[in-house]
C-alpha cells in the first residue's frame, strides 16, 4: 500500500518497538471494519507493526467444521475478513476440522450435538475447499485438516491437554453453565471441542483466529493453551452472525433460511431481493464490498426517500456478480423483473408425465411443484397456481394430453407435457 504523497509516514513506535506506521495503521482498519470484538487490539497492532517491520507474513487461522455439504453466505462473512487479510500479504490458513467434526461443537446450543460419521465428514469435507476458493484466492491459502495433529495424539497426548485447562474455566461458557443450572446433560466430550479447537492454535503457531460471535470461547481457549505451550498467545477477531431470510434466525441451512453460494443466479438475486428493508443494511455491512462511506452514502438517500429497492438491487447484483458473474447478474435482474410482471424465465425445467386427463394434485405433486397432493390443493385454494397464465381456482380441475406452462408462487415453474 502507498504512503500518501503529501504527508510523511507515521513511524511512532509502537509496544513492540516496531514503528506504527500508516500501513500498519491501515491495516488496523481493515481488520476492524464490521468486526464485533478484536482482542486485545494493543497486542495485534504490535503484531502488523513488527510483521510489516520485519517482512515476515502472521498466521491468520479459520477453521470450519464439515457439518454440511455446502458454504452459504452466513459463512462467507468471515471468509471475506479473511480474503481482505490475506489481501494485505498475510497467511491465511483455511482449516477443515475434520477431527473436531466427530465431537460435534455445542457453540450456542441447549442439547448435545450428535457427532457425524467419518463418512459425513469426508463427503462434506470435498466440496468445503472449492467452494470457499470463491471467496479466498487458492494460491495464496494454506488448507489444512486439523487430524493431521489431533489423531496422532492418542489417549496420551489427550490426557495431557485436558490437564492444561480447568473444569472451572469451562463452566464460565455460557451454554454450559445454563445447560448445568437447568440440569440438561453435558457429555463430557463435548468439553473437549474447545480444547482441541485450542490445540489446532498451538499446531498451527496462529497469530489471529477469525470466528463467528459464537465462537469466542473457543478462540479464547485457543489463546490460553498457547501461553500453557509457551507461544505467543494468538488474537482473536470475531465476526458478527448473518440473519437468514427470515430476519430471526442464524442463517442456516437447517432452517432453511440460507443463500448458498452455490445457488443458481437467478435464485441468489431473488433471495437477496426477500430480505426485509431494515435487514438489507446488515448484510450490506457485513457482506459488500464497496467502501464504508459509500453504504453510509447509500443509506442515507433512502433515509431520505429513494426507493429501498434501489438499494437492494444493487446488493443483490454484487453478490450474484461475485459467485457468477457480471453478465449472470443482468440476467438474474431481468429475469426477476420479468416474473414480477407475470412473465415466464427463459429457462424453465421440462416435465414430462402421462395418465391424461391428469388432476392438477396429482400434477403438482409429480412435477415436484408442490410436496404433496393435499399441499397442492392448498396452494390451489389459495390462487398461488397458474396454468399458461391463468390463475386456476378448481380443485377438480383435469388437463388433458398436451403441454402448459405451470407456475406455482412467484418463482416455481415447469413446463409439463402430458401424456395420455
Amino acid at each position: 500500500m502507498n504512503q500518501p504523497v503529501d504527508q510523511a509516514p507515521n513511524t511512532t513506535p509502537g509496544a513492540s518497538g516496531y514503528p506504527i506506521t500508516d500501513q500498519v495503521l491501515e491495516a488496523m482498519a481493515v481488520s476492524k471494519r464490521s468486526c464485533d470484538e478484536l482482542l486485545p487490539e494493543t497486542d495485534w497492532l504490535a503484531k502488523l507493526a513488527r510483521s510489516y517491520a520485519t517482512g515476515v507474513p502472521l498466521r491468520i487461522k479459520l477453521g470450519l467444521d464439515p457439518t454440511a455439504p455446502d458454504i452459504h453466505v452466513g459463512h462467507t462473512v468471515v471468509l471475506n475478513k479473511l480474503r481482505q487479510l490475506q489481501d494485505l500479504g498475510h497467511t491465511v490458513i483455511f482449516l477443515i476440522g475434520d477431527f473436531t467434526s466427530m465431537i460435534g461443537d455445542p457453540s450456542g446450543r441447549n442439547t448435545t450435538r450428535p457427532p457425524l460419521t467419518r463418512e459425513q465428514i469426508e463427503a462434506n469435507a470435498k466440496t468445503y475447499y472449492k467452494q470457499a476458493s470463491m471467496v479466498l484466492d487458492p494460491a495464496k491459502t494454506e488448507i489444512r485438516y486439523n487430524s493431521e495433529w489431533s489423531d496422532p495424539l492418542g489417549a496420551r497426548g489427550m490426557i495431557q491437554l485436558a490437564a492444561k485447562y480447568t473444569v472451572a474455566r469451562m463452566m464460565e461458557r455460557n451454554d454450559f453453565s445454563e445447560r448445568f443450572k437447568a440440569g440438561t446433560p453435558i457429555s463430557v466430550h463435548e468439553f473437549l471441542y474447545p480444547l482441541m479447537q485450542g490445540y489446532d492454535s498451538v499446531a498451527l503457531k496462529s497469530d489471529l483466529e477469525l470466528g463467528g460471535t459464537d465462537q469466542k470461547f473457543n478462540l479464547l481457549v485457543g489463546r490460553a493453551l498457547q501461553s500453557e505451550y509457551g507461544q505467543e498467545p494468538q488474537c482473536i477477531l470475531t465476526m458478527p452472525l448473518l440473519e437468514g431470510l427470515d430476519g430471526v434466525e442464524k442463517m442456516s441451512k437447517s432452517k432453511g433460511n440460507y443463500i448458498a453460494i452455490t445457488d443458481p443466479a437467478n435464485d441468489m438475486f431473488a433471495k437477496i431481493l426477500s430480505i426485509s428493508d431494515i435487514l438489507m443494511w446488515k448484510y450490506f455491512k457485513l457482506l459488500s464490498w464497496r467502501a464504508e462511506d459509500e453504504i453510509a452514502k447509500l443509506k442515507a438517500e433512502v433515509d431520505a426517500g429513494r426507493n429501498p429497492k434501489e438499494a437492494k438491487v444493487l446488493l443483490a447484483k454484487e453478490i450474484t456478480a461475485r459467485f457468477h458473474s457480471v453478465s449472470a447478474a443482468d440476467a438474474a435482474e431481468a429475469d426477476f423483473n420479468n416474473r414480477a410482471k407475470g412473465g415466464v424465465p427463459d429457462e424453465i425445467p421440462s416435465v414430462d408425465l402421462g395418465g391424461a386427463p391428469l388432476g392438477i394434485g396429482s400434477l403438482l405433486k409429480q412435477a415436484n411443484l408442490a410436496p404433496s397432493t393435499s399441499e397442492a390443493m392448498r396452494l390451489v385454494d389459495g390462487g398461488g397456481v397458474r396454468i399458461d397464465g391463468s390463475v386456476v381456482s378448481d380443485r377438480g380441475l383435469k388437463l388433458d394430453a398436451g403441454t402448459y406452462v405451470v407456475q406455482v408462487g412467484k418463482r416455481k415453474f415447469a413446463r409439463v407435457t402430458v401424456a395420455a
